[in-house]
This record gives structure tokens, C-alpha cells and sequence, in this order.
């Protein structure tokens, strides 16, 4: 019995996971590109993008969203 209960709990956490992983790239990849735009003044004054990406989470995350996609060759992926 307590077998049973643990194999259940184990597959609904497993369950949970995998919704959780699900990504909706053209919402990611449009989201991504308005911040582009956002921080391209920044990067034309000389600042490199990996010190615009320290300092801030949200664009480390759209340079992992689109390394991912490019990675995964998702239409409208682009390399920063």
C-alpha cells in the first residue's frame, strides 16, 4: 500500500514538472524582442550584452530563450 501511495505521489510531482516545462516561444520570442528593442540604446552607447544581462534577469532569460530556440530551430528565433 505504501508502495502504491509513494509510486502515485512520485508521478503526479513528475506530472506537475513537465506542465511546468511547457514554453510558449512565439509569447517567449515576442516578449524577447520588445526588450531587445527596450535595452538597444543601451547596447549602441557601448555597453556589451553580457553586462546589460547581469544586471538584469529578465534579459538573461530571453538570451536563454533564444539560444534555446535557435538551438531547437524555432521559427522567428534570432541570435542576439
Amino acid at each position: 500500500m505504501r508502495a502504491s501511495c509513494l509510486a502515485v505521489m512520485a508521478l503526479l510531482l513528475i506530472a506537475s514538472r513537465a506542465d511546468a516545462a511547457i514554453i510558449d516561444w512565439q509569447a517567449e520570442l515576442q516578449r524577447c524582442r520588445t526588450l531587445r528593442e527596450n535595452i538597444a540604446p543601451l547596447l549602441q552607447a557601448g555597453e556589451g550584452i553580457s553586462s546589460v544581462g547581469r544586471s538584469n534577469r529578465s534579459v538573461r532569460r530571453c538570451i536563454w530563450i533564444q539560444r534555446l530556440a535557435v538551438r531547437k530551430k524555432i521559427s522567428g528565433a534570432e541570435v542576439w
